[in-house]
């Protein structure tokens, strides 16, 4: 039976591309190297900030953490200039919690701009647990922050629904136990999700409702 959705944070509750792409090809800019369409970004992003950095300054590494640290310092107040909600997560998530559903975040956006962006579109109450990445925690895909959030509300890693929308959320819910859901409204397509190992993979939001009841044996409408 079906108690928790994990959902991803970047490409699955939030657009949040122009934001990240604005800051970094800012920083890329500063300290003079190319910067990247918006579309480019799909795939630069997904691993955290010092792998987006990594990638982003391409054979240039030792720019790196330099770049890094200049992106960081303009994108934590910087998030929510363009960043938005996908249509249909909030009447979602708002039906799911209706249902009793725990709801949780996991990013490996920083755990600060995790909370400043959830909070702000989504306000404190809605979910139960809200990470990104920690000092000491490992990214996802590892499953320890994924696995550390179940014990945290109580519930078994079978319990619980995950979504994402790359193939590194993929990975870490199949890791952790959980049931991995891919969704197609974010940054990656279909073929990756699938190559994943994805359980089920949604078109829109509001999929995540039926596929909850039907995973507690329960047909519900919001």
């Amino acid at each position: 039976m079906i108690q928790g959705i994990l959902f991803d944070l970047d490409g699955t509750l939030v657009n949040t591309l122009e934001d990240i792409a604005d800051a970094m090809n800012r920083a890329l800019a500063m300290h003079g190297l190319d910067t990247y369409p918006l579309e480019r970004y799909r795939y630069l992003v997904g691993n955290g900030a010092v792998i987006l950095s990594q990638r982003a300054v391409g054979d240039r590494q030792e720019m790196a953490e330099a770049v890094r640290k200049t992106y960081q310092a303009w994108y934590e107040t910087h998030n929510l200039v363009k960043s938005r909600p996908y249509p249909g997560i909030e009447k979602t998530l708002k039906a799911l919690k209706d249902r009793g559903q725990k709801l949780m975040v996991l990013s490996n956006k920083p755990d600060a701009d995790t909370r400043h962006v959830i909070a702000h579109y989504f306000g404190e109450d809605l979910f139960d647990t809200v990470h990104g990445q920690r000092p000491g925690v490992p990214i996802k895909p590892d499953p320890a922050a994924a696995l550390e959030m179940a014990r945290g509300e109580g519930l078994k890693p079978e319990e619980i629904l995950y979504l994402g929308d790359t193939s590194v959320d993929i990975a870490c819910a199949r890791r952790a136990g959980m049931h991995a859901v891919g969704v197609l409204w974010g940054f990656r397509d279909r073929q990756e999700l699938t190559e994943a190992g994805a359980e089920h993979i949604l078109e829109k939001p509001e999929d995540v409702l039926d596929l909850a009841a039907q995973e507690t044996g329960k047909r519900e409408e919001i």
